[in-house]
């Protein structure tokens, strides 16, 4: 097993929010960087503790809207703002700086469950193996990272679709993932960091490394609580068109027992 020794816990980088600020200032360490910047679901997770510390009362987060306007890190500035509140949803608002730069701009929407006559469901999981039995994704099987410095804080088991720069025929990858902070594992800010822990799935086509960045995300949460056994959940992202240097994708991510919890869409940018 590799030496995460020096990993800093999502848990303890969270821990710099002070309860009931609407503004904070907050030190990236490198082990969660990827190059000079951090990753889109740290931005996104950022976000949500943020607002979480400043409007503590709020509803189950329902749905997030995302647009990661530039390089985020080392050194962040995030603001937070409740845009309207009704009798079962709150609008709220969150941005991060990165200097005097605009980084990231998102916006949440909470909302309390409410009784309905409707009720449908097609998301099933694809029949795959558990996380015991999958393969390697960011690591070799020296137990060396293979992937961004941030990959080193999550366990993987690739258990269907393409290996990174595979030069697969189809861009997916199907993935069981947790972190290995065992303190986020059952947190709604921790289900946002590692939902978008994957690289992009159009990186499966690519034969060798190039850029590539993540441009908006738009994801929904399908229940109030979501829950797995050992924080173990399935996350698969394929992308739907890759051409004129972008790329459109949609993920989804189930629970240990296959049950879906999110689903989303992303743009990402492709310098290949």
């Amino acid at each position: 097993m590799t030496d995460h020794s020096h990993r800093t816990p999502l848990s303890a980088l969270l821990g710099q929010f002070q309860p009931e600020g609407t503004a904070h200032e907050i030190e990236i360490p490198e082990d969660w960087l990827q190059g000079r910047a951090i990753y889109g679901g740290l931005s996104a997770a950022i976000c949500l503790a943020a607002i979480k510390a400043a409007h503590g009362d709020l509803a189950p987060l329902r749905s997030a809207q995302i647009a990661f306007v530039g390089p985020a890190g080392p050194r962040l500035g995030v603001r937070s703002q409740l845009l309207r509140r009704g009798k079962s949803t709150a609008f709220v608002a969150a941005d991060i700086a990165s200097g005097e730069a605009a980084a990231v701009r998102a916006t949440f929407a909470f909302g309390r469950a409410r009784s309905s006559t409707l009720a449908y469901q097609d998301l099933a999981a694809p029949p795959v193996a558990d996380a015991a039995a999958g393969g390697l994704f960011f690591e070799d099987e020296q137990g060396r990272n293979l992937g961004p410095n941030f990959a080193r804080h999550f366990d993987t088991a690739r258990v269907a679709g393409a290996a990174p720069m595979s030069a697969a025929e189809e861009p997916e990858f199907c993935v069981w993932i947790r972190h290995r902070d065992e303190a986020v594992r059952d947190s709604t800010v921790g289900l946002v960091a590692l939902a978008d822990a994957l690289p992009p799935a159009a990186m499966a086509c690519m034969q060798q490394p190039a850029p590539v960045s993540s441009v908006t995300w738009q994801f929904e949460l399908l229940g109030e609580r979501p829950a797995t056994v050992d924080g173990w959940w399935l996350c698969r992202s394929r992308a739907e068109r890759i051409g004129d240097g972008y790329s459109s994708q949609h993920m989804t991510i189930w629970n240990s027992r296959h049950e879906p919890v999110l689903v989303g869409r992303q743009a990402v940018a492709v310098f290949a």
